[in-house]
């Protein structure tokens, strides 16, 4: 079986350049001009933030891992045993927990991280907010459109830091095309193009015994409730809309956010969606869209596409070269004067003067950061605001879930970004939240 998108950034990206120009370093200028400081790691021992894990899967590991740089790890929480065990042994002296509301409701705790899959990340992110915790929040940060205006309520009513894990933000060549792109280098956008790894499109599953020491009930939360199979659960959950939104929210997450941030559209958002399904799923088997093609217009006419490309898919440990006119995936802006391309570890672009010649003096920069975990913990210190906030973590997503809509109705929805509404569209608007099954609900966070 291929291995799972999510593993592509562990391995790094396989591709080759074939562009007219690549660099991988960054120039000079923009190195010179764009330092960040953190002043989190001068924080002294007795001022270290107590940090706790909800969400003990590879993900959150990681975070919390990444965390202790800064502060103690003093409390983890999952549903399942076997995780919760492991977390146990990782963050020696940890409290344990199976349920996180406990674990939030408790004063010896500073911050949350929240590693949780996709459908459970508001609920959690709610009750730590309301408990007075900050929380960093792995992304994308909701499961529909309806729980980030909630998200960034409670962030507002309750004075708290709100980190979205969309750590791309915190990456200096992402930084670059993103500013350069502001900057009008590349004249007025004419599109951007966001390429994506596939998604699965396997099945049937049949249902399996639930493992002992999964709470399976409590994994599902407020998604329906059906029978086990490991093909639901813990790593696969991308893969049905149940919980997710395939590849779209996951990898759509990061590099549909960096199209929002370089078109200055981070606290709004497209005026229009169309999308379609390139296979149909499997019946009983995976439901998220496994490939797609998704185009979006902002209100000043720029486009966006975002595609789905079979490069980034898995089979025998060997990836695909991409077919002709896509790339690895990444985010392509395209101008009069020329295109930029930044994927992890990679910046290129259609003539080397695009990226080499310095920016005037009085150019817009933006927000400088070169560590996003740093980044949180110094906004945890200074209560400034982090760099993917929630109310751009909430767009960000938003994004993502309009393209999941788009493909699901396969037709053109005309999108409201202030209202965050459908226009004259009940069907569509059926879509921006969900029916929560009780207990798992907001009032229950």
């Amino acid at each position: 079986m291929a291995t799972s998108s999510k593993s592509i950034s562990r391995r790094g990206f396989l591709g080759t350049a074939t562009a007219a120009s690549a660099a991988t370093a960054l120039p000079a200028w923009f190195r010179e001009s764009s330092e960040s400081r953190l002043f989190a790691q001068e924080t002294s021992p007795n001022e270290r933030p107590r940090v706790a894990l909800v969400g003990c899967g590879g993900m959150g590991t990681g975070d919390a891992k990444n965390a202790q740089r800064f502060g103690d790890v003093v409390a983890v929480c999952d549903v399942d045993a076997e995780r919760l065990g492991k977390a146990s042994e990782t963050f020696k002296g940890a409290k344990g927990y199976d349920d996180y509301r406990q674990l939030c409701d408790d004063n010896g705790i500073d911050v949350v991280i929240n590693g949780t899959p996709d459908h459970w990340h508001t609920l959690v992110n709610l009750r730590a907010l309301r408990s007075g915790k900050d929380v960093y929040s792995e992304k994308p940060l909701t499961l529909t459109i309806d729980e980030g205006r909630h998200v960034v309520a409670a962030v507002k009513e309750h004075g708290r830091i709100l980190q979205t894990g969309s750590q791309q933000r915190s990456d200096a060549k992402f930084r670059l095309a993103c500013e350069l792109v502001r900057n009008g280098r590349l004249g007025k956008i004419d599109r951007a193009k966001v390429w994506l790894p596939a998604g699965f499109n396997e099945g049937p599953f049949p249902p399996e015994p639930v493992p002992a020491g999964l709470d399976w009930d409590r994994w599902l939360g407020q998604a329906p409730k059906v029978e086990y199979t490991t093909k639901r659960c813990h790593l696969f959950f991308r893969y049905w809309w149940d919980y997710s939104g395939g590849t779209m929210t996951d990898w759509g997450a990061h590099h549909n956010d960096i199209v929002l941030w370089g078109l200055g559209k981070d606290r709004g958002g497209p005026t229009s969606v169309e999308g379609r399904p390139l296979v149909e799923p499997i019946p009983g088997g995976y439901t998220a869209a496994a490939q797609y093609d998704v185009k979006y217009v902002y209100d000043d006419g720029t486009e966006h596409l975002c595609r789905s490309t079979t490069s980034n898919t898995f089979s025998g440990g060997v990836a695909h070269e991409p077919a002709e006119g896509e790339r690895h995936h990444g985010v392509q802006f395209e101008g009069p004067k020329g295109w930029i391309y930044v994927t992890r570890g990679k910046i290129e672009a259609s003539d080397p003067s695009l990226l080499d010649e310095p920016l005037d003096s009085n150019a817009e920069r933006l927000y400088a950061s070169d560590d996003h975990m740093g980044n949180f913990f110094d906004c945890v210190k200074t209560r400034k605001a982090p760099i993917c906030e929630a109310e751009i973590g909430h767009r960000s997503a938003s994004l993502c879930h309009l393209g999941t809509i788009g493909i699901r109705l396969g037709r053109r929805l005309e999108w409201d970004p202030a209202a965050e509404e459908f226009k004259n569209d009940p069907e569509a608007n059926g879509y921006v939240a969900r029916e929560q099954r009780k207990p798992y609900s907001y009032d229950e966070a």
